[in-house]
């Protein structure tokens, strides 16, 4: 019998990064015609400048870089661009989200040595990148109107947003904590163009762990962790603080948990290590939303617990297949 010796690893699947990052892609189907149903022109123009832009930005660069630019078929890019389009308002100008992929594909994937080397998220480097620098047009949030596609807009406040404002002015959330849910349920209501609908995001999500892309571990305990934080400032002042309800549907919960917390290249590998990368999420992004200057926190939240990602990693590895504990021996 003829024996072959060849380097590890020896584990073999399915999988390849073309197949998971299309999968993501479909995933994102339901967000992105939301988006689109809303908003109309605007939401398409800012998805196809966000795509098309990463697209030539990636292959400048790794033709800059001396690299065979095949590896944009495997479909990183277009995750990217998407992913950015979906956190950006539908008013977007076209040069900022160019400026947006810039940062994402640059500063955000190839200064670190390109994929599965950068250790944040790189859409998310770059819509935070353009909330510091650009915060006037990255909070100016169309009105959605459903089947128009006018390229006239009206902005008006998301509402967490409004909640934020409410507090800051009366020292109460005033009457947007009574809004009708379903709107943000469905999508009715203003914010970025993939966070729109949790019920978009909520079937891709599921889309994905029934395809075993992602796992339960990160998306569950960064929403759970946020009903519950939430959910207690709420019964000791409910005048003061938003229902859980509220925060879980409202903003980018969804689609932070599900489709950017659970990128492989900057989230833990070890369940230990995804439960406490969302629990970390789910905190932070309850102490920016209730007590900081930013209405809205998943993006600074995940960007900060990327950064810990590979300490959580080191503390929560497995031991090693025959390690033995070394026994105490008391005197």
């Amino acid at each position: 019998m003829e024996t072959v010796l060849a380097p590890s690893p020896h584990l073999r699947s399915p999988d390849t990064i073309e197949r998971v990052m299309y999968t993501v892609l479909i995933a994102l189907v339901p967000g992105s015609l939301i988006g689109i149903y809303f908003f109309g022109l605007h939401a398409i123009r800012v998805m196809l400048i966000s795509i098309v832009g990463c697209l030539v930005l990636e292959g400048f660069v790794l033709k800059l870089r001396g690299r065979d630019i095949s590896p944009l078929k495997d479909g990183s890019a277009i995750l990217t661009g998407l992913l950015l389009a979906m956190n950006l308002p539908s008013s977007t100008p076209g040069w900022m989200v160019i400026v947006g992929a810039l940062v994402a594909i640059l500063l955000g994937k190839h200064v670190y040595g390109g994929l599965g080397y950068n250790p944040f998220n790189p859409a998310l480097v770059a819509r935070v990148f353009l909330l510091i620098s650009f915060p006037v047009a990255m909070t100016s949030w169309p009105e959605p109107k459903p089947f128009t596609f006018s390229l006239d807009t009206v902005t008006k406040a998301t509402p967490l947003g409004e909640m934020k404002t409410n507090l800051l002015m009366t020292g109460s959330i005033g009457d947007i904590a009574n809004i009708d849910l379903m709107a943000p349920f469905l999508g009715n209501f203003g914010g970025s163009l993939g966070e729109v609908s949790a019920l978009a995001l909520i079937a891709g999500g599921l889309f994905l762990l029934a395809r075993k892309v992602i796992t339960w571990h990160i998306p569950v305990t960064f929403i759970v962790t946020v009903f519950v934080m939430t959910g207690m400032f709420w019964v000791i002042n409910p005048q003061k603080f938003a229902s859980p309800v509220f925060h879980i549907l409202t903003g980018g919960l969804m689609l932070g948990a599900f489709f950017m917390a659970t990128d492989y290249v900057t989230s833990p590998v070890t369940n230990k290590g995804m439960i406490i990368f969302g629990v970390g999420c789910g905190a932070i992004t309850v102490f920016i939303r209730l007590f900081g200057g930013y209405p809205e926190g998943v993006s600074f939240a995940i960007l900060l617990m990327n950064s810990v990602t590979p300490i959580i990693d080191q503390y929560t590895k497995p031991r090693t297949f025959g390690y033995l504990r070394e026994k105490k021996v008391v005197a």
